[in-house]
């Protein structure tokens, strides 16, 4: 027993004179980077030189003084340079402040830039972490520029910002915004981003382009957003709000900028490690941690000569770690377990820490209190630790279980994220209590005093008044629950509120006290009243596409009446099909001729003509009876096209294409003489087998205005069949035209050629899907005996 006690004395008596040494270690630390890093802020303010250079110009001064660096910064820090010094002849050297412009007069008795910089420097050198920076600036910037908070953001690894620092704003303002995304219209990203500050002076403006802090936004006029260099690159942004309108002032700017280059030391100096051991461990570790949410810390076993785990350093940290000194995050790197929790010494969490880095296996402990001194005051805590190695290390989270803060900041979560807010009215006692969120809804100032049950109609459009009125009526009269909705005028327009509330009765039924919320739901019926009128503008146009539809139809009908069974023409049994698209309510412009010409020859055209609608009807009655106009009066096939080409070209628009086969047949020859213009190539079929026409030179009509047309000639023989066909025959979406004109060759190949082939059976295999264009064939074929079915006129004019 005496010598366990023996020893467990010594291991505290190890721990006590070496945590003694780590002060004195720090505290010389801290006398010597701190201080360097004040001087070296001061000149880079006072000067505009780099970091470099004030570090040369200080060991410069040193030197010159027969002073060390130490003596040299608390010289510089305690008597600034003077704020006049005369001109000399050529530029001045680097070390020789700049003009301070009207700082050097400033009104109203206010202190120079240099003064006020010098009385900053001596100031930031007590300060350890940057919450305290916050506070120390907000302090000598509150006199000179009217400042009335301070914040200090820094940028993450992943591009958002995470709020380091904050001064003259309350803590659950600082709360929500503790954490940004990296999102566009952020001032202190855009500042850090650009590298440039960011001056906002006018509210109105600027709610309208940046996300503003503060409920309402209003609460801050003006803003200014500077970014402070800690290294290559600014990675903190430092943010002064006031309540006070109108622009910064030149003066107010420089001492901004003056300040921020200032503080670039100090936060240097929090970044910089404890023990230079722990600066071994790679910044990327560092840099994940800094993106964690929660206390995590990452530890190395510190063990003795015998190989016994002594203690732990910590070699990363969370920003939400903190231990009794305060120390958070970056902070603690370097320090001990035994130094930043001297408690645990010996306890299960400790026996837990060997066993997880011995075993393997991850420790996590039973809920334990733990006290700490917030303010002053011992709070008690419970906590949960779970530890699991890592390499040769451990890493460590924790949880605080708080369950009536975690309540509280989730029901502010809930009304922030529903735009709602609470309210209870006593009716005996006449108290009020609103949420935050309540006044926010009802536009209203957190200062202001809440309104009274009875008066709450008042804040209503006059149209509303009167269902809102009723309802509190009703409910507190004879304790009628309600969920009304109302609209309010406000500065930003029109407000559609909606007011649930619910009456708490005595024993007899009597109300004595109401609560409910208040909820905004303008975007929801602001989506509502988009979302009505487009359905309206649909069907609006639903209907006059229908309407145009059946007059295109009935317009196409009258002009392209189909026949009802096959044909004999000039000899040639003729079979027509027209199925018009299944998708849209557009008619098409597919059309076909097959006439007997004044010679008792015949003419056969097929055409498309590009869109839909109405347009495309007429511009395909046009085109086909010119053609057939033309080609009977004489002219050639090819002088026909181009003749309608040129009257495309003259349409009105002068936009307008179609595609379009020509052909003319003489029975006494047999021979077919055919012309196109960018229209697919007809297919012949003879004795079995299946071939595509090479067509001859021949542009789309409306195209160009000097085409080429050419015309061929091909020897019909008894027993053959020629398709004239428009593109919906052949095409499908995502397929080349050559694919599809293999399935047309395959599918009549299928189903039988010369007279025993069907048209019907062919399209039925042709279109066994969703037709999106219109479909016109023109089946043209040689029958075996020229006297065979002669049925009909000798014309087919369709």
């Amino acid at each position: 027993m005496d010598r366990d006690a023996g020893a467990e004395l010594a291991a505290l008596a190890k721990v006590v004179a070496r945590q003694r040494a780590e002060m004195e270690r720090l505290r010389d630390l801290a006398a010597t980077s701190a201080v360097l890093e004040r001087a070296k802020g001061v000149l880079m303010a006072v000067t505009g030189c780099t970091p470099d250079t004030a570090h040369e110009e200080l060991l410069q001064r040193a030197k010159d003084g027969n002073r060390t660096l130490l003596e040299q910064c608390w010289l510089t820090l305690g008597a600034l340079p003077p704020k006049e010094r005369p001109a000399a002849p050529s530029a001045p050297p680097a070390a020789t402040p700049a003009p301070v412009g009207s700082w050097a007069s400033a009104p109203g008795g206010t202190l120079g830039l240099t003064d006020v910089l010098g009385h900053v420097g001596r100031d930031l050198v007590r300060v350890g972490s940057p919450h305290e920076l916050a506070g120390c600036l907000l302090d000598h910037l509150a006199p000179e520029v009217d400042a009335d908070a301070v914040m200090l953001y820094e940028r993450l690894p992943e591009g958002g910002l995470t709020l380091i620092g904050h001064a003259g704003i309350d803590p659950t303002l600082a709360a929500q915004w503790q954490h940004v995304p990296p999102v566009t219209g952020v001032p202190a990203l855009d500042a850090l981003r650009t590298g440039e500050p960011r001056w906002l002076e006018n509210v109105t403006e600027d709610r309208a382009r940046y996300l503003l802090i503060g409920v309402p936004p209003e609460r801050w006029l003006t803003r200014a957003w500077l970014p402070v260099s800690t290294g290559d690159t600014a990675s903190v942004a430092l943010g002064v709000l006031r309540r006070r309108g109108g622009p910064f002032e030149a003066r107010e700017r420089e001492l901004l900028r003056a300040v921020a280059r200032l503080c670039a030391g100090r936060l240097r100096a929090f970044d910089s490690p404890q023990d230079g051991r722990a600066a071994n461990v790679s910044q990327t570790v560092q840099a994940v941690f800094d993106a964690l949410p929660g206390a995590v810390i990452l530890l190395t076993p510190l063990r003795s000569a015998a190989g016994e785990v002594e203690d732990y350093r910590i070699d990363a940290a969370t920003p939400e770690a903190i231990d009794v000194f305060g120390r958070s995050g970056r902070a603690m790197v370097g320090s001990r377990i035994l130094e930043s929790y001297p408690s645990v010494a010996g306890e299960p969490l400790w026996q837990g820490y060997l066993q997880a880095l011995e075993t393997g296996n991850p420790f996590e402990g039973e809920p334990f209190a733990y006290q700490d001194v917030i303010g002053e005051v011992p709070v008690t805590a419970t906590y949960t630790v779970r530890a699991a190695r890592l390499g040769d290390g451990l890493v460590v989270t924790w949880l605080r279980h708080d369950p009536v803060e975690r309540q509280e900041q989730r029901l502010a979560d809930v009304q922030r994220l529903g735009n709602l807010g609470w309210a209870n009215w006593n009716l005996i006692t006449q108290e009020i209590s609103w949420a935050v969120q309540t006044y926010t809804v009802l536009g209203r100032q957190p200062g202001q005093r809440p309104v009274r049950l009875e008066r709450l109609p008042d804040l209503a459009l006059a149209e509303d008044k009167g269902p809102l009125a009723h309802a509190i009526a009703e409910l507190v009269s004879r304790g009628r629950a309600f969920d009304v909705p109302f609209r309010m005028e406000t500065t930003g327009g029109v407000r559609h509120l909606r007011m649930v509330a619910e009456a708490v009765t005595a024993p007899d039924g009597t109300p004595v006290e109401v609560h409910g919320f208040v909820q905004d739901l303008s975007a929801q019926r602001s989506a509502e009243l988009a979302l009505v009128e487009s359905e309206r503008a649909m069907l609006l146009q639903r209907g006059i596409l229908q309407a145009e539809r059946a007059l295109a139809a009935r317009l196409q009908h009258a002009l392209l009446p189909l026949p009802d069974k096959p044909r004999q023409l000039a000899g040639l049994r003729i079979e027509v099909a027209y199925l018009p698209s299944q998708t849209g309510i557009h008619v098409g412009g597919d059309w076909f001729s097959a006439i007997e010409l004044p010679d008792s020859e015949a003419l056969f055209v097929v055409g498309d003509v590009a869109g839909h609608g109405i347009d495309a009807v007429a511009t395909m009655a046009q085109l086909r009876f010119t053609a057939k106009g033309m080609v009977s009066t004489g002219s050639s096939l090819t002088g026909a096209l181009s003749r309608l080409n040129q009257l495309l070209l003259h349409s009105r628009d002068g936009q307008t294409t179609a595609t379009m086969v020509l052909a003319r047949y003489d029975p006494e020859r047999r021979v077919l003489a055919w012309a196109q213009a960018g229209h697919p190539p007809p297919l012949l079929v003879r004795r079995g087998e299946v071939r595509f026409l090479d067509r001859p030179g021949g542009m789309l009509l409306g195209a160009t205005a000097a085409p080429v047309y050419e015309s061929l000639e091909l020897r019909l023989a008894p027993g053959d069949r020629l398709l004239l066909y428009t593109d919906g025959l052949v095409e499908r979406p995502g397929e080349g035209i050559d694919a599809g004109f293999a399935r047309l060759g395959e599918a009549v190949r299928a189903h039988g050629h010369g007279e025993s082939g069907s048209l019907d059976a062919l399209l039925a295999t042709m279109l066994a899907d969703e037709r999106r264009d219109d479909v016109c064939v023109l089946d043209i074929r040689v029958p075996l005996d020229d006297l065979r079915d002669a049925e009909g006129p000798a014309e087919t004019d369709a």
